[in-house]
């Protein structure tokens, strides 16, 4: 319960800050440039859509991740506000997971209706909304999970600009593991192998939420990768977690 109450603080405290309304903003007007792109284009002009309107929607759940996420336990930090609540019966571990909570709320809500605008959209356009989309909009929204994971994690020990640009890293480099793996392998020294290794097996492969494309184009997707995607994700966002209770709880805060 304790948990819960602070994530829901957190989501109140969040969902009043300006930064997501103005990323809110911007998600729609990239949706809707979409379908100005439309009509430039020649052939398969939904699928156009489709494929900029999930972007969108991926993009601007980042950047939401990045922008509230990292300042979540450094400005409790920075305006003594912690030391209220930690004088209270809440553990260190409760504050960190009520954190998260109330931000994954606040994710939901803003991928929620981003999907509903791009939905309409779909819509108004086809007459019929694509049932295949929500499989990519679900693995979205776990890997958004996953980065904010990141967020908090380097917020519970660095500056929020360090805390930002450590988690533009690893959303980059989470999408590029592959390619990493594979242009070690292709024996150009192996001190590159070795650090290709050590990131794909530590750093997690965004890409395997990456639907985008095969429901785009139709292409099937079994319910097992769908099964090994979320239980993928939910693993990382475990350890994030764990990784950032033991960080906080060895925290000096005076």
């Amino acid at each position: 319960m304790k948990t819960l109450a602070l994530g829901l603080n957190t989501f109140r405290e969040a969902i009043r800050d300006k930064v997501l309304y103005s990323l809110f903003f911007f998600a729609v007007v990239m949706i809707g440039i979409s379908m100005i792109l439309d009509h430039l284009t020649i052939g398969e002009r939904t699928k156009i859509i489709k494929d900029f309107g999930l972007a969108s929607i991926l993009l601007f759940g980042v950047l939401i991740a990045v922008f509230v996420g990292i300042g979540l336990v450094y400005k409790e930090i920075e305006k003594k506000t912690i030391y209220n609540i930690l004088s209270k019966p809440i553990h260190r571990y409760q504050f960190i997971l009520g954190k998260y909570l109330g931000l994954v709320m606040v994710l939901f809500s803003e991928v929620a209706l981003m999907s509903i605008v791009f939905l309409a959209m779909l819509y108004f356009y086809e007459g019929t909304v694509d049932c295949y989309l929500f499989y990519a909009i679900g693995t979205t929204f776990i890997e958004l999970m996953v980065i904010t994971a990141f967020a908090l994690l380097f917020s519970s020990f660095s500056t929020p600009i360090l805390s930002g640009l450590f988690t533009l890293s690893f959303y980059i480099i989470g999408h590029l593991t592959s390619d990493l793996l594979e242009l070690g392998q292709k024996g150009y020294s192996r001190f590159f192998e070795c650090i290709a290794t050590a990131l794909y097996y530590l750093i997690p492969n965004l890409e395997f939420f990456n639907l985008k494309g095969d429901v785009v184009y139709h292409k099937p997707i079994s319910a097992e990768y769908l099964f090994f995607a979320c239980s993928y994700g939910l693993l990382y966002i475990l350890l994030l977690l764990l990784i950032s209770i033991v960080v906080f709880q060895t925290r000096d805060l005076k």
